[in-house]
């Protein structure tokens, strides 16, 4: 069975606070009755059934280092009986510590990255723990596979030299094509941050880029890849900034349809 775990973690926002409260809003769509819980695909995504919602994890301490330890442990407490497990976040600096459990349980990792940015700074603002960093730790771990980047529009000189040293696959959104699903290798991870969507679709995100994906398109890429997916997050939705839930919507749309597909 699908394992879903709330990361309410925003240490490392970069600019405003907020995806810490996206678990508990996004779970709130499945609940107040104004859509029900079926995914395109015809499988009806319920807790108990399609999935079990673990709940949250907690943290006494807010210090990246001690919070990081204590996500890669829960996760690896939930990945211990091969069970496939989707995170939501929380900013994007917790999916560090996530995709450490999983090399662990799948040393031969392929990362699907779905952003409007390239999260690859070696240390953005002088914090090597930023959401503008996880993608630099996790590929100077040595281990992944291959990370696959798509719909970025905001790479930088500095971004662009750091995706060439890690030998990163960009689909820039200037070269938007989703035929690059086809050619994804599992075992697969998805990184999904909400802000890859354009801000029409998804206005509470803390990082307004205009040009991004539409939700149609990003849904259409998540049902086009044809290799196993063993886990996900979805991160970066910030309740603070939303109206009247339209992005907390759309999470948990994205949500049903993964589980559909990981199923």
């Amino acid at each position: 069975m699908i394992k879903i775990i709330g990361i309410p973690y925003d240490n490392n926002s970069s600019f405003l606070k907020g995806p810490a409260l996206a678990p508990a809003r996004i779970r709130l769509m499945d609940k107040d009755g104004s859509a029900n819980a079926f995914a395109e695909n015809g499988i009806d995504i319920k807790d108990g059934i399609a999935y079990h919602d673990a709940g949250d994890i907690f943290f006494d301490d807010i210090d990246p280092e001690k919070a990081f330890t204590k996500i890669k442990n829960s996760i690896s407490e939930l990945l211990k009986d091969d069970h496939k497990t989707i995170c939501l976040g929380g900013d994007h600096s917790v999916t560090y510590p996530v995709i450490d459990s999983f090399l662990e349980k799948h040393p031969n990792l392929h990362i699907l990255h779905l952003d409007a940015h390239g999260d690859l700074y070696d240390s953005f603002d002088n914090n090597p723990f930023s959401h503008a960093s996880p993608f630099a730790r996790i590929m100077e771990l040595g281990k992944v596979q291959s990370l696959t980047q798509a719909g970025i529009r905001t790479l930088t000189t500095h971004q662009k030299e750091q995706a060439k040293k890690f030998g990163v696959n960009i689909i820039e959104m200037k070269d938007f094509n989703s035929d690059f699903t086809f050619k994804l290798s599992s075992p697969l991870y998805i990184s999904l941050d909400i802000d890859v969507l354009d801000p029409a679709f998804a206005p509470g995100v803390s990082h307004h880029e205009p040009g991004g994906l539409s939700t149609r398109e990003l849904i259409k890429i998540i049902q086009q890849i044809n290799v196993p997916i063993v886990g996900a997050d979805i991160v970066e939705y910030n309740p603070v900034r939303d109206i009247n839930n339209m992005t907390a919507m759309v999470a948990y749309k994205l949500l049903k349809e993964l589980i559909s597909k990981m199923i």
